[in-house]
């Protein structure tokens, strides 16, 4: 019954409304106010503060730059194997496998289309039909900037306006198409390993998404798509992004899909639904000649993003 009613609520709240309410908010300097809301989030979702750069709740002036706060320099370590593909983000799994044809697995009983994930750019999807993929759910006490599986030139960027559902295990199980209908931002990228898309879902509550290379992407929501696309890796005004970089961030929210290319990439075999993830782990490996997977692993710890002035 309680979940019904969840569900009933996803429909029939102004979920944008909410959004942007949420997110005025949450960029207000209120002093001890602010500090007394960080408190009660941190102790409600059971944040971990000693993984920050700034354990002290009262370093941070707004919500917004304690969500978002970089994590401390040994927080991750990042699995350096030159064929190791790593976890983009720390949360978990939602979904992962086969693309099948152009279908990919949002939740027992439901799919969606690559087409429709990507906005109907076909050329787009047919680089991952038949490919692989894996969703992964960012919960409100993860750290919630979102960084590269592996070294990257960026090609392609689109933004996508849509619903603002949540995009929790429960509103994954019974909203149909949902990645498909929510907001987001695409990201192309050409690496070692083929085309790699990395999709940064909105949901409800999530103030905006943001790039490292375009800063604020949403808000504005003006109800269209917009592209911007890139040269490729000779030219000078390219955008190389390193394995573990930081790429991107959710102020409030959501979810992360990685698209590959069939034949390119294996995932690891740990990798299930609801399985909990941490950025640097390992999420695939590639598939071209290397030295046997799994022995004398090198790591170094994730470069956090510099800290925001």
């Amino acid at each position: 019954m309680l979940n019904n009613i969840k569900l009933s609520l996803q429909y029939i709240l102004p979920k944008l409304w909410l959004t942007r309410l949420a997110g005025w908010g949450a960029n207000k300097r209120a002093g001890w106010l602010t500090k007394l809301v960080i408190d009660a989030f941190v102790k409600c979702y059971k944040v971990d503060m000693k993984e920050a750069q700034k354990p002290d709740t009262a370093s941070y002036p707004t919500f917004n730059e304690f969500f978002v706060r970089p994590l401390r320099e040994d927080a991750r370590r990042l699995n350096t194997d030159p064929n190791a593909l790593v976890m983009p983000a720390d949360g978990a799994v939602s979904q992962c496998g086969a693309i099948e044809d152009d279908k990919l697995l949002q939740a027992k009983g439901h799919d969606y289309t690559l087409e429709a994930l990507l906005a109907g750019n076909y050329n787009m999807a047919a680089l991952f039909r038949n490919g692989s993929f894996v969703t992964t759910y960012l919960s409100p006490r993860d750290y919630h900037r979102v960084h590269m599986p592996c070294n990257g030139i960026l090609r392609e960027m689109i933004y996508v306006p849509g619903d603002l559902f949540s995009v929790n295990p429960l509103t994954a199980q019974n909203v149909p198409n949902l990645f498909a209908r929510n907001e987001r931002v695409i990201c192309l990228f050409d690496t070692e390993f083929g085309p790699m898309a990395q999709i940064m879902v909105g949901a409800t509550i999530v103030g905006s998404i943001e790039t490292v290379w375009a800063g604020t992407v949403t808000p504005p929501r003006e109800g269209i798509i917009k592209r911007w696309t890139w040269p490729d890796g000779s030219h000078e005004d390219a955008i190389a992004l390193l394995k573990g970089q930081e790429m991107g961030r959710f102020k409030l929210g959501s979810t992360v899909i990685n698209l590959f290319a069939p034949g390119k990439v294996t995932l690891d075999e740990q990798l299930k639904p609801l399985l909990t993830t941490r950025l640097g782990n390992t999420l695939a490996w590639g598939n071209i000649p290397h030295a046997e997977q799994g022995d004398n692993l090198a790591t170094e710890q994730v470069q956090p993003a510099a800290e925001d002035s």
